[in-house]
């Protein structure tokens, strides 16, 4: 009995040991599967709570399919390259490049110009269209004659100032949802929160007339 008593005290602590060990290592995946749900948490979040940390908050709507007519009925008659200015989900670049647009979409959320860029290859217009994921006070719009802004009133000075001193004299800036400041719409259409203004640069900045002035000492 004596020997018996001391091979079950030594095979006991052994299967408790165990059967720690195994209460450990389950431990250790139940930890590790919510820190990897965490950091994926955290992955997908980031981008779209970092821009409402920023000082001009700039989040995500979709645009309604009546502004994206109204937009469309402003560039008629227009051809050339376009940005739209905080792009989302591609809806407006998509909507301009079926038209025949070489188009352009900057936008900060990547998880968006991800879904933006497979937007476009399913409707066949990857060819025409292009996704950036970028901060757009640190993008020159320079080559641009067409800009679409879905914008906020506090970002709408900023960047009237920004375009004004960027964009040449034959470029339309079309804004959804907030007008300009300072500039006089040429052309507006659509109700609330569908109302679209459209602004021709050579207006806002007086093109025309300088370049009437300039022209009798360059004929002479």
């Amino acid at each position: 009995p004596g020997a018996m008593s001391q091979a079950l005290a030594k095979e006991i602590p052994q299967e408790e040991g165990e059967g720690g060990s195994r209460r450990s290592g389950w431990g250790l995946l139940l930890t590790a599967g919510l820190g990897g749900s965490l950091v994926a948490l955290y992955a997908v979040a980031t981008p779209f709570v970092t821009p409402a940390l920023r000082k001009v908050c700039l989040p995500f709507v979709p645009a309604t399919a009546a502004q994206i007519q109204n937009v469309l009925k402003m560039l008629e008659n227009r051809s050339g390259s376009l940005v739209d200015i905080g792009s989302g989900d591609g809806r407006i670049v998509i909507a301009a490049a079926k038209k025949g647009f070489q188009a352009v979409g900057y936008e900060l959320n990547p998880w968006l110009v991800w879904y933006s860029r497979y937007r476009a290859w399913r409707d066949g217009v990857h060819r025409n269209t292009k996704f950036y994921i970028s901060d757009l006070w640190k993008v020159s719009f320079s080559h641009y004659r067409n800009v679409v802004v879905f914008g906020v009133p506090q970002m709408m000075p900023q960047l009237e100032k920004k375009l004004e001193e960027e964009l040449e004299c034959n470029a339309r800036i079309i804004a959804c949802r907030f007008p300009f400041p300072c500039w006089i719409p040429d052309h507006t259409t659509g109700e609330g929160i569908d109302t679209v203004w459209a602004y021709d640069l050579k207006h806002s900045r007086g093109c025309e007339t300088k370049s009437l002035e300039i022209t009798p000492e360059t004929k002479s």
